[in-house]
Protein backbone atom coordinates (compact mmCIF):
# COMPACT_ATOMS: atom_id res chain seq x y z
CA UNK A 1 0.00 0.00 0.00
CA UNK A 2 1.10 3.58 -0.79
CA UNK A 3 2.62 5.14 2.56
CA UNK A 4 -0.33 8.33 3.36
CA UNK A 5 0.98 11.60 2.64
CA UNK A 6 -0.52 15.24 3.03
CA UNK A 7 -1.96 17.25 0.31
CA UNK A 8 1.26 18.54 -1.44
CA UNK A 9 4.07 16.76 0.41
CA UNK A 10 6.56 14.33 -1.27
CA UNK A 11 6.44 10.65 -0.50
CA UNK A 12 9.09 9.65 2.25
CA UNK A 13 10.44 6.85 0.00
CA UNK A 14 10.90 9.28 -2.65
CA UNK A 15 12.70 11.64 -0.52
CA UNK A 16 14.81 9.13 0.94
CA UNK A 17 16.25 8.64 -3.01
CA UNK A 18 16.65 12.00 -3.60
CA UNK A 19 18.59 12.41 -0.45
CA UNK A 20 21.17 9.25 -2.03
CA UNK A 21 21.08 11.03 -4.88
CA UNK A 22 21.90 14.56 -3.15
CA UNK A 23 24.98 12.74 -1.32
CA UNK A 24 26.11 11.00 -4.34
CA UNK A 25 26.71 14.99 -5.58
CA UNK A 26 28.20 16.08 -2.11
CA UNK A 27 30.79 13.10 -2.55
CA UNK A 28 31.16 14.12 -6.32
CA UNK A 29 32.54 17.60 -5.04
CA UNK A 30 29.59 19.73 -5.59
CA UNK A 31 28.88 22.85 -3.19
CA UNK A 32 26.59 22.77 -0.33
CA UNK A 33 24.79 25.96 -2.07
CA UNK A 34 24.49 23.31 -5.38
CA UNK A 35 23.09 20.70 -2.95
CA UNK A 36 20.45 23.12 -1.51
CA UNK A 37 19.43 24.23 -4.90
CA UNK A 38 19.18 20.94 -6.07
CA UNK A 39 17.38 19.77 -3.30
CA UNK A 40 14.56 22.74 -3.35
CA UNK A 41 14.07 21.85 -7.01
CA UNK A 42 13.53 18.08 -6.84
CA UNK A 43 11.22 18.75 -3.53
CA UNK A 44 8.90 20.66 -5.58
CA UNK A 45 9.17 18.08 -8.43
CA UNK A 46 8.63 15.08 -5.95
CA UNK A 47 6.01 16.90 -4.42
CA UNK A 48 4.13 17.22 -8.16
CA UNK A 49 4.43 13.48 -8.19
CA UNK A 50 2.78 12.87 -5.27
CA UNK A 51 -0.19 15.48 -5.68
CA UNK A 52 -0.46 13.49 -9.42
CA UNK A 53 -0.62 10.54 -7.74
CA UNK A 54 2.59 8.67 -9.82
CA UNK A 55 4.95 6.21 -8.86
CA UNK A 56 8.32 7.54 -8.75
CA UNK A 57 10.49 6.79 -10.72
CA UNK A 58 9.18 3.74 -12.53
CA UNK A 59 5.93 5.74 -13.25
CA UNK A 60 7.20 8.79 -14.94
CA UNK A 61 7.15 8.58 -18.51
CA UNK A 62 8.41 11.70 -21.15
CA UNK A 63 4.78 13.08 -21.37
CA UNK A 64 4.63 13.06 -17.74
CA UNK A 65 7.71 15.16 -17.26
CA UNK A 66 6.49 17.93 -20.39
CA UNK A 67 3.11 18.17 -18.44
CA UNK A 68 5.68 18.97 -15.36
CA UNK A 69 7.44 21.40 -17.56
CA UNK A 70 4.54 22.85 -18.29
CA UNK A 71 3.18 23.51 -14.83
CA UNK A 72 6.06 25.31 -14.13
CA UNK A 73 5.40 27.29 -16.85
CA UNK A 74 2.11 28.47 -15.28
CA UNK A 75 4.61 30.15 -12.52
CA UNK A 76 5.67 33.56 -12.57
CA UNK A 77 9.67 32.00 -13.03
CA UNK A 78 12.41 33.04 -15.12
CA UNK A 79 13.26 30.91 -18.17
CA UNK A 80 16.37 30.50 -16.09
CA UNK A 81 14.58 29.36 -13.50
CA UNK A 82 12.79 26.95 -15.05
CA UNK A 83 15.92 25.18 -16.91
CA UNK A 84 17.75 24.77 -13.82
CA UNK A 85 14.92 22.74 -11.95
CA UNK A 86 14.42 21.02 -15.46
CA UNK A 87 18.35 20.16 -15.19
CA UNK A 88 18.14 19.12 -11.49
CA UNK A 89 15.42 16.80 -12.26
CA UNK A 90 17.56 15.01 -14.84
CA UNK A 91 20.18 14.77 -12.69
CA UNK A 92 17.92 12.86 -10.52
CA UNK A 93 16.60 10.62 -13.25
CA UNK A 94 20.09 9.80 -14.17
CA UNK A 95 21.13 8.87 -10.98
CA UNK A 96 18.02 6.68 -10.49
CA UNK A 97 19.14 5.16 -14.05
CA UNK A 98 22.77 4.46 -12.25
CA UNK A 99 21.54 2.65 -9.11
CA UNK A 100 19.21 0.27 -11.17
CA UNK A 101 15.95 2.00 -10.43
CA UNK A 102 14.89 2.11 -13.62
CA UNK A 103 16.34 1.03 -16.97
CA UNK A 104 16.37 3.87 -19.20
CA UNK A 105 15.74 7.61 -18.28
CA UNK A 106 12.58 9.63 -19.27
CA UNK A 107 14.21 13.07 -18.82
CA UNK A 108 17.32 12.38 -21.26
CA UNK A 109 15.32 14.25 -24.26
CA UNK A 110 13.58 17.01 -21.82
CA UNK A 111 14.70 20.26 -23.20
CA UNK A 112 14.45 23.17 -21.24
CA UNK A 113 13.36 26.66 -22.43
CA UNK A 114 15.31 28.65 -25.23
CA UNK A 115 17.34 30.96 -23.15
CA UNK A 116 17.44 35.04 -24.77
CA UNK A 117 20.75 35.60 -25.61
CA UNK A 118 22.26 37.97 -22.99
CA UNK A 119 25.43 39.51 -22.34
CA UNK A 120 26.80 40.32 -19.45
CA UNK A 121 27.16 43.76 -18.52
CA UNK A 122 30.94 44.95 -18.88
CA UNK A 123 32.24 48.54 -17.59
CA UNK A 124 34.88 50.56 -20.00
CA UNK A 125 38.29 50.58 -18.34
CA UNK A 126 38.10 54.49 -17.76
CA UNK A 127 34.50 53.20 -15.67
CA UNK A 128 36.45 50.42 -13.93
CA UNK A 129 39.29 53.31 -12.81
CA UNK A 130 36.34 55.29 -11.92
CA UNK A 131 34.88 52.98 -9.19
CA UNK A 132 38.34 51.89 -7.96
CA UNK A 133 38.94 55.66 -7.51
CA UNK A 134 35.77 56.26 -5.45
CA UNK A 135 37.18 53.77 -2.43
CA UNK A 136 38.63 56.14 -0.06
CA UNK A 137 42.14 54.69 0.85
CA UNK A 138 42.43 56.56 3.88
CA UNK A 139 40.96 54.58 6.32
CA UNK A 140 41.78 50.36 7.05
CA UNK A 141 38.56 49.90 5.56
CA UNK A 142 39.12 51.54 2.29
CA UNK A 143 41.88 49.65 2.25
CA UNK A 144 40.70 46.42 2.78
CA UNK A 145 37.74 47.24 -0.22
CA UNK A 146 40.74 48.55 -2.30
CA UNK A 147 42.24 45.82 -2.26
CA UNK A 148 39.08 43.45 -2.60
CA UNK A 149 38.30 45.15 -5.66
CA UNK A 150 41.48 45.25 -7.00
CA UNK A 151 41.94 41.16 -6.65
CA UNK A 152 38.00 40.80 -8.50
CA UNK A 153 38.86 42.94 -11.37
CA UNK A 154 42.82 41.74 -11.68
CA UNK A 155 42.10 37.88 -11.13
CA UNK A 156 39.04 37.32 -12.02
CA UNK A 157 37.36 36.00 -9.24
CA UNK A 158 33.82 35.60 -8.01
CA UNK A 159 32.63 36.71 -4.64
CA UNK A 160 32.71 33.22 -3.13
CA UNK A 161 36.19 32.65 -4.15
CA UNK A 162 37.60 36.21 -2.65
CA UNK A 163 35.62 35.58 0.73
CA UNK A 164 36.93 32.43 1.03
CA UNK A 165 40.41 33.41 0.62
CA UNK A 166 42.68 32.63 3.51
CA UNK A 167 46.22 34.83 4.31
CA UNK A 168 47.99 31.35 2.74
CA UNK A 169 46.20 31.78 0.06
CA UNK A 170 48.64 34.56 -1.21
CA UNK A 171 52.51 33.60 -2.57
CA UNK A 172 53.35 37.36 -2.45
CA UNK A 173 56.80 36.06 -3.58
CA UNK A 174 56.05 34.21 -6.99
CA UNK A 175 52.78 37.25 -7.56
CA UNK A 176 50.00 34.17 -6.89
CA UNK A 177 46.96 33.27 -6.21
CA UNK A 178 45.44 29.93 -5.17
CA UNK A 179 41.96 29.83 -5.44
CA UNK A 180 39.09 27.77 -4.31
CA UNK A 181 37.19 27.09 -7.33
CA UNK A 182 33.32 26.07 -8.14
CA UNK A 183 33.23 22.10 -7.91
CA UNK A 184 36.81 21.71 -6.31
CA UNK A 185 38.46 22.83 -9.20
CA UNK A 186 41.16 24.60 -7.46
CA UNK A 187 43.39 27.14 -9.50
CA UNK A 188 46.46 29.35 -9.32
CA UNK A 189 46.54 32.58 -10.66
CA UNK A 190 48.93 35.71 -11.25
CA UNK A 191 48.33 39.01 -9.43
CA UNK A 192 49.49 41.99 -11.58
CA UNK A 193 51.50 45.09 -10.00
CA UNK A 194 48.41 46.99 -8.95
CA UNK A 195 46.81 44.69 -7.43
CA UNK A 196 49.64 43.04 -5.47
CA UNK A 197 50.33 47.01 -4.23
CA UNK A 198 46.67 47.32 -2.91
CA UNK A 199 46.75 44.28 -1.05
CA UNK A 200 49.99 44.98 0.49
CA UNK A 201 48.94 47.75 1.74
CA UNK A 202 46.00 46.13 3.23
CA UNK A 203 48.38 43.92 4.69
CA UNK A 204 50.66 46.17 6.08
CA UNK A 205 48.14 48.77 7.39
CA UNK A 206 44.55 47.92 6.90
CA UNK A 207 43.86 43.69 8.45
CA UNK A 208 46.14 44.48 11.82
CA UNK A 209 43.34 47.71 12.67
CA UNK A 210 40.54 45.19 12.11
CA UNK A 211 41.90 42.87 14.53
CA UNK A 212 40.24 43.34 17.85
CA UNK A 213 42.33 44.13 20.75
CA UNK A 214 42.87 41.04 22.60
CA UNK A 215 43.64 39.16 19.68
CA UNK A 216 46.35 40.84 17.56
CA UNK A 217 48.86 37.81 18.42
CA UNK A 218 46.55 35.01 18.04
CA UNK A 219 47.63 33.20 15.59
CA UNK A 220 44.79 31.13 14.56
CA UNK A 221 43.42 34.40 13.61
CA UNK A 222 46.24 36.07 11.56
CA UNK A 223 46.42 32.67 10.06
CA UNK A 224 42.37 32.63 9.19
CA UNK A 225 40.31 34.90 6.61
CA UNK A 226 42.71 37.49 4.27
CA UNK A 227 39.27 40.23 4.33
CA UNK A 228 38.03 40.93 7.83
CA UNK A 229 35.40 42.84 8.64
CA UNK A 230 34.84 46.23 10.59
CA UNK A 231 34.14 43.76 13.62
CA UNK A 232 37.20 41.45 12.84
CA UNK A 233 35.22 38.56 11.29
CA UNK A 234 35.36 36.96 7.76
CA UNK A 235 33.67 39.02 5.06
CA UNK A 236 30.79 37.45 3.41
CA UNK A 237 29.25 38.08 -0.12
CA UNK A 238 26.47 39.74 1.10
CA UNK A 239 29.06 42.23 2.52
CA UNK A 240 30.83 42.20 -1.27
CA UNK A 241 27.17 43.44 -2.45
CA UNK A 242 27.14 46.19 0.03
CA UNK A 243 30.36 47.64 -0.92
CA UNK A 244 29.62 47.04 -4.36
CA UNK A 245 26.60 49.31 -4.42
CA UNK A 246 28.06 51.62 -2.16
CA UNK A 247 31.35 52.95 -4.79
CA UNK A 248 28.83 52.34 -7.89
CA UNK A 249 26.63 54.87 -6.51
CA UNK A 250 29.33 57.09 -5.53
CA UNK A 251 31.35 56.84 -8.95
CA UNK A 252 28.26 57.14 -10.77
CA UNK A 253 28.86 53.88 -13.10
CA UNK A 254 26.37 51.59 -14.85
CA UNK A 255 23.68 50.87 -11.63
CA UNK A 256 23.56 47.04 -13.23
CA UNK A 257 27.48 46.52 -11.78
CA UNK A 258 27.09 43.99 -9.54
CA UNK A 259 30.32 42.14 -8.27
CA UNK A 260 30.45 39.75 -10.46
CA UNK A 261 30.70 42.43 -13.83
CA UNK A 262 34.66 42.47 -12.68
CA UNK A 263 34.58 39.29 -13.29
CA UNK A 264 33.33 40.04 -17.21
CA UNK A 265 35.52 42.99 -17.31
CA UNK A 266 38.33 41.03 -16.41
CA UNK A 267 37.71 38.57 -19.13
CA UNK A 268 36.51 40.56 -21.80
CA UNK A 269 39.77 43.12 -20.89
CA UNK A 270 41.66 40.40 -21.61
CA UNK A 271 40.35 38.76 -25.18
CA UNK A 272 40.01 42.44 -26.06
CA UNK A 273 43.84 42.62 -25.40
CA UNK A 274 44.36 39.83 -27.61
CA UNK A 275 44.76 36.93 -25.32
CA UNK A 276 43.80 33.34 -25.73
CA UNK A 277 40.49 31.72 -25.26
CA UNK A 278 41.72 28.87 -23.56
CA UNK A 279 44.40 30.96 -21.59
CA UNK A 280 41.34 33.07 -20.26
CA UNK A 281 39.35 29.67 -19.42
CA UNK A 282 42.18 28.70 -17.33
CA UNK A 283 42.49 32.11 -15.32
CA UNK A 284 38.27 32.24 -15.08
CA UNK A 285 38.40 27.92 -13.69
CA UNK A 286 36.09 27.43 -16.47
CA UNK A 287 34.89 23.41 -16.55
CA UNK A 288 34.13 24.38 -20.14
CA UNK A 289 35.09 26.43 -23.02
CA UNK A 290 31.99 26.97 -24.59
CA UNK A 291 31.30 29.08 -21.13
CA UNK A 292 34.50 31.04 -21.59
CA UNK A 293 32.72 31.49 -25.27
CA UNK A 294 30.55 33.77 -24.49
CA UNK A 295 32.87 36.83 -23.58
CA UNK A 296 33.57 36.56 -27.10
CA UNK A 297 30.53 37.81 -27.86
CA UNK A 298 30.85 40.49 -25.90
CA UNK A 299 34.74 41.40 -27.13
CA UNK A 300 32.62 41.06 -30.60
CA UNK A 301 30.30 43.82 -29.88
CA UNK A 302 32.65 45.96 -28.39
CA UNK A 303 34.56 45.94 -31.81
CA UNK A 304 31.40 46.68 -33.84
CA UNK A 305 30.80 49.91 -31.83
CA UNK A 306 34.61 50.56 -32.64
CA UNK A 307 34.62 49.77 -36.39
CA UNK A 308 31.18 52.16 -36.89
CA UNK A 309 32.44 54.51 -34.84
CA UNK A 310 36.39 54.80 -36.62
CA UNK A 311 35.42 53.60 -40.03
CA UNK A 312 34.36 55.84 -43.00
CA UNK A 313 32.34 53.26 -44.81
CA UNK A 314 30.64 51.92 -41.48
CA UNK A 315 27.76 54.19 -41.91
Amino acid sequence: MEAAYQPGEAREEDLVILESYLESIRQGGGSEKTIIAYRRDCRHFLRYVAREGLEFPEGIDYRCLRRYSAHLSGFNYKKSSISRKLSSVRGLFRFCRFEGLIETSPADSLSSPKQPCKLPVVLRPAEVEAFLDAIDTGQPLGLRDRAIFELLYGCGLRSEELVNLELDSLDLDNEELRVKGKGGRDRTVPVGEIALFSVREYLQKGRPELIPEGKKGDNIRNRGALFLSARGKPLGTSDIRRRTTKYVRKASVNSNTSSHVFRHCFATHLLEGGADLRAVQELLGHAALSTTQRYTQVSGAHLRKVYERSHPRAR
